[in-house]
């Protein structure tokens, strides 16, 4: 069993290569994701149609739509969970048609509520994130080494549940679950981590705490990329970087987040005359 995360062999110096002209090229980092042009179709309808957009390492994405705007299919698409109908999709560097699937989904780190509803309500805590090694739900035969024990643990304090390693899954609230999913989704260590509306069905303290937690997980310069969807402005977490605002399938704005997420691109997201307010790094939407 591999241990969690990644290692990079050293390579040795080489001495300087004078023939090599000294303005050579440099190969930029591909980014964490990659949409050109793609467009989902199912039916005859188009779910996602002629995207293009771009989430470097470094930043922190929000994705704001109303239902049916397409951004579960957005994130299935970032997850390499399904293919675009046309255009292209690169996730980690590697595009969705011309790569090993297998391999690439275990990159990318996803909290959904489709994947929570499997978890059994008797798995213990530390189970529910452990079983993410090998990526089943559900803890049977399979082994684990320490550092994976350690790694399951740490993450839970970092999400501030390591208080119910051994308490059972059903047992949680619904704030305390989502806690432990967001773990369970760093545990093979992500280069990219897709939350789907982490904060659905949460009250307001259980909100708050998972807005800390994301916020301090978005400040975390070793953190991989984020993207986060939501319905609710609320919900978005202060260190979060950028916006992209979908509506009926398409791109209504995309940007960096102060200057993106503004009352006008807001109403048009929702097709409703909306008002937006910030107080400090935190945002409030109302009717107007």
């Amino acid at each position: 069993m591999p241990v969690a995360g990644h290692s990079i062999p050293a390579v040795p110096a080489q001495p300087a290569d004078l023939s090599v002209a000294p303005f050579a090229a440099v190969t930029a980092e591909p980014a964490a994701l990659a949409l050109t042009g793609a467009t989902v179709r199912r039916g005859g309808q188009a779910l996602l149609n002629d995207l293009t957009w771009r989430v470097e390492h470094s930043q922190r994405w929000v994705i704001i739509g109303a239902n049916g705007a397409g951004k579960t299919t957005l994130l299935h698409l970032a997850a390499a969970r399904t293919h675009p109908s046309s255009g292209t999709v690169e996730v980690l560097g590697e595009r969705l048609g011309a790569t090993d699937l297998a391999e690439l989904r275990t990159r990318v780190g996803l909290s959904t509520v489709a994947l929570a509803e499997r978890v059994p309500d008797k798995e213990l805590v530390r189970d529910v994130v452990i079983t993410a090694a090998w990526s089943v739900v559900g803890r049977f035969r399979e082994g684990y080494d320490e550092v994976d024990e350690r790694r399951a643990y740490a993450l839970l304090e970092q999400l501030g549940v390591n208080h119910l390693a051994d308490r059972a899954y059903g047992t949680l609230s619904e704030g305390e679950r989502k806690r432990v999913q967001i773990a369970r989704a760093l545990m093979t260590d992500p280069e990219l981590l897709l939350l789907d509306e982490p904060a659905a069905g949460l009250d307001l303290a259980g909100r708050e705490q998972l807005v800390a937690r994301l916020s301090a997980l978005a400040n975390d310069p070793a953190a991989p990329a984020l993207v986060l969807v939501t319905h609710h402005v609320e919900e978005i977490p202060p260190g979060f970087t950028h916006v992209l605002l979908l509506r009926q399938g398409a791109i209504v704005a995309q940007g960096p987040l102060l200057t993106t997420l503004t009352s006008a691109n807001l109403s048009l997201t929702f097709g409703l005359p909306l008002r937006l307010t910030r107080t400090g790094q935190r945002f409030v939407a109302r009717a107007s």
